[in-house]
């Protein structure tokens, strides 16, 4: 379930410092009165492969696809709408979003499938495309004392890189409220792959940014948070387990599992009991059934 491999130690090879990685190690025919775009604009035509690029041109923006992320843009920040892409037959569903284009002088455009699967990128377009500005990743030290007090989780995501898996785990996320996910220094953000499997969820739940561990680690106490590693053997039942009202989960990623330095850092380690017919549960699996028992914990 992409969680630390058991009999991790808090130091790396050579003894040095622990909190560096060595050797190589991860370190989605129209009718007639739908809406067009003001006359004075020039009038929207098909998307072609000379018309349209395959990815917005500004760094600030992304290209997200799949019909509910793109109505979790709308419905929370349209304003970060910059144009949209969008299959004939997704006109009559598409109604408020394409008169909020006419009345904010927003383009968009009707094109085909073909094309729609180029600018996406991907098959999986359901039918609407959006370029839009990248919602702001904060650092954890901005983001954390603005937060509420109280019973909190977070998720502390240690090389979690498959968009699909993070697309997973922030629909989980956003189904059990959880507060934010804790993204490392220099891992990758939110991409359209993930914002569509997510669901919406990608538009509810906050990335922030992490800074080194140790820091993290120390602004986190200092909130009332404690860390629990998530392994997939030797840790405490998560069933049994009485967990803190202010939890961070910290998740590895598949295959390799957390920094064993960060593991060791850790207030708690949990381990998800099964039947052991397979070793473990898929990372975005795994993250649903910790969220769950921290959410069963509040009403118990």
């Amino acid at each position: 379930m992409g969680q630390a491999r058991p009999g991790v130690s808090g130091q790396g090879p050579g003894g040095g410092d622990p909190w560096r990685r060595g050797g190589g190690r991860r370190a989605a025919a129209g009718p007639s009165d739908a809406p067009r775009p003001p006359r004075r604009e020039p009038e929207p035509r098909s998307a072609t492969a000379e018309a349209a690029p395959a990815h917005p041109a500004r760094r600030d923006e992304q290209r997200v696809y799949g019909f509910n992320a793109v109505q979790a843009v709308f419905a929370r920040r349209p304003e970060a709408i910059r144009k949209l892409y969008l299959a004939q037959a997704r006109i009559p569903q598409l109604q408020p979003l394409l008169k909020w284009c006419v009345a904010q002088r927003v383009g968009y455009r009707v094109v085909d499938e073909a094309d729609l699967g180029r600018l996406a990128g991907s098959g999986h377009h359901e039918g609407v495309i959006a370029d839009v500005l990248r919602a702001p990743v904060p650092p954890l030290a901005d983001w954390l004392p603005a937060l509420g007090a109280g019973r909190q989780c977070l998720l502390w995501l240690d090389g979690v890189g498959n968009p699909h898996n993070l697309g997973a785990i922030l629909r989980a996320a956003a189904h059990f409220g959880v507060a934010a996910v804790l993204l490392p220094e220099h891992a990758p953000g939110l991409s359209g792959a993930a914002a569509r499997v997510a669901e919406g969820g990608a538009e509810a739940v906050p990335l922030v940014r992490l800074g080194p561990p140790r820091d993290s680690i120390e602004r986190l106490h200092g909130a009332g948070f404690r860390l629990a590693a998530t392994v997939v053997r030797g840790g405490d039942d998560l069933f049994a387990a009485a967990l803190p009202a202010r939890l961070v989960y910290v998740l590895g990623a598949e295959g390799e599992g957390m920094d064993p330095a960060l593991a060791a850092a850790c207030d708690l380690r949990l381990s998800i009991p099964g039947t052991g017919a397979v070793e473990s549960l898929n990372v975005a699996a795994a993250t649903a059934v910790l969220l769950a028992a921290w959410r069963g914990a509040a009403a118990g």
